[in-house]
């Protein structure tokens, strides 16, 4: 077995979420005497648990790539963090080598399982996703602020705005687009008329490369009561608040997207909107408005929103700081 790679350039490690379904993660410094003291621990589990394509262990040295550890929010060394195809999944603060040793045993224990990838499922709970991850990036779907989402004109009836990303494989998958028998509907739907309007918070500022929005319609029933899947979709980039659907109408879109019948995933029933990156550089917040369907019903419903890009560092880092030593050590 091999042991840990040590990461020289951010193209590097991204390379290496989207070619191994995980990565470990160690965010250290030459300087930091707790990251000295876990080390062998570390590198004991990775040269026991790496696989190739599976489970790759990476070290990165924080003086020498500030970027990485900017964008992944890493303030205070060791910092462990522990990514699924590219999402970030779990993080282990401090020279703590009994909980890093569960968190990594846990996860090889999955890498151990089939994998789903087709279904778009990733197995063992920790995260559903409906489509691949964009080469190079992440989903950073978890860094929006549940304290300030909001949704107009969803129907009580359905799911709530958090519904949207939960990170649970959607029931309807394998019910036929009706869910659970006897359970709360986890997908949203519009009420009065066919229109939704999302607004994302973020905790930090992020850089956006593209969404996934899932819906998953029943396949049956009369054609005007069955919602519909989203067509048009406007984006709205740092609004310090939820826009009004008239609003919108007379504020220009950053990106107005058409999402295409051909575009949803047939397993998942998943689209892939793609942004125009460079327009998306810079955003703390996120006003995703679906503003018509793909037929002549009322209703609107979304299953699923995901988020991919990069995350960026939610405050100022200052001094970064080692976690574990006593005072005067």
């Amino acid at each position: 077995m091999s042991g840990s790679v040590q990461i020289n350039s951010k193209e590097q490690f991204s390379s290496l979420l989207t070619t191994s379904r995980f990565v470990v993660a160690d965010f250290y410094a030459d300087w930091c005497g707790p990251c000295k003291a876990i080390a062998p621990a570390y590198e004991q589990l990775a040269t026991q648990l790496s696989r190739p394509n599976r489970i790759t262990f990476t070290k990165i040295n924080v003086d020498n790539q500030q970027d990485l550890a900017k964008a992944y929010g890493v303030t205070a060394m060791p910092t462990f963090i522990v990514f699924e195809r590219g999402r970030q999944v779990s993080t282990v603060r401090g020279a703590n080598p009994k909980q890093l040793s569960e968190a990594v045993r846990k996860l090889a224990s999955e890498a151990g399982k089939p994998d789903s990838e087709e279904s778009g499922e990733s197995s063992g709970g920790v995260g559903w996703i409906g489509a691949a991850v964009p080469k190079g990036y992440s989903d950073i779907t978890d860094q929006y602020d549940p304290k300030g989402l909001e949704l107009l004109n969803r129907d009580s009836e359905f799911g709530t705005v958090r519904t949207l990303f939960d990170t649970s494989k959607p029931s309807s998958l394998n019910s036929n687009g009706k869910g659970k028998a006897g359970g709360a509907p986890d997908w949203v739907e519009s009420d009065t008329d066919e229109q939704l309007m999302l607004f994302v918070p973020f905790q930090s500022t992020l850089k956006v490369h593209s969404l996934h929005v899932t819906s998953l319609p029943p396949s049956d029933g009369d054609d005007d009561e069955v919602p519909m899947r989203p067509r048009t979709v406007k984006l709205y980039t740092n609004r310090s608040h939820v826009l009004g659907f008239d609003e919108a109408d007379d504020i220009p879109a950053m990106q107005t997207v058409e999402i295409q019948p051909q575009d949803w995933d047939d397993k998942t029933g998943t689209a892939k909107i793609d942004l125009r990156f460079v327009k998306f550089q810079s955003v703390f917040s996120l006003v995703v408005f679906f503003v018509d369907g793909d037929g002549d019903s009322d209703k609107l419903r979304v299953d699923r929103v995901r988020i991919f890009g990069e995350a960026g560092e939610k405050r100022e880092m200052g001094k970064l700081e080692k976690i574990g030593d006593e005072p005067g050590e």
